[in-house]
């Protein structure tokens, strides 16, 4: 039996998260792909006028990839940094021109490289926060957002009801972005963005 491509594309990425998830389930943090509808709405907030790259943090099967290179970033201006060996070296074939790191994101002054310095026009992250440690969550925003122009957003993936980074935690504000129900298990789309202080 023949299948539409697109079923058959979701399929395999499906296949492929479970060989990953069944080698190590809390570095997955998931039970099931993002679906494509919650990747377009963390994608819409990229600004592809800006002239800056886009940062993505655990880009996984390559769906909030492919929704970021959608939104109209080039595969050149985008950086992705990937924690499982099995999904990075996946990503490269399917995407071979955007800039995939194989890295720790709570260390990007490692992982980044040559690139440390670079800003960026967003970051889109796809990390589990919510199997990491309050403070290392903390610190990783602080950490994104002094990677970003003031004011420009890190938005976050999560399932719980709550933000997995609490306000009043950091120099930054916690905004509600989106409840997409048309992923499985339901997810919550947060943006983080560096508080504005008025003269």
């Amino acid at each position: 039996m023949n299948f539409p491509r697109g079923i058959a594309a979701r399929f395999d990425e499906e296949i492929r998260f479970f060989k990953v998830w069944m080698d190590g389930p809390r570095k997955i943090g998931a039970i099931m792909p993002t679906s494509s509808v919650a990747a377009r709405s963390m994608a819409s907030v990229v600004n592809p006028d800006s002239g800056l790259p886009v940062l993505e943090l655990g880009p996984g099967t390559g769906v909030i990839t492919r929704a970021i290179l959608a939104r109209g970033i080039t595969p050149a201006q985008l950086v992705s940094v990937e924690f499982s060996q099995q999904f990075f070296t996946r990503l490269k074939l399917d995407f071979p021109e955007v800039q995939f790191i194989l890295g720790n994101a709570f260390d990007l002054e490692t992982t980044l490289g040559a690139l440390r310095a670079q800003r960026f026009d967003s970051v889109i992250s796809g990390i589990p926060l919510l199997n990491f440690p309050v403070a290392d969550r903390v610190a990783l925003i602080e950490d994104l957002l002094d990677r970003l122009p003031c004011g420009r957003p890190v938005v976050q993936f999560s399932y719980g009801p709550t933000s997995p980074v609490p306000p009043h935690s950091g120099n930054f504000d916690v905004i509600r972005h989106d409840f997409v129900m048309r992923n499985v298990p339901p997810a919550r789309l947060w943006l983080y963005r560096r508080k504005v202080i008025l003269a």
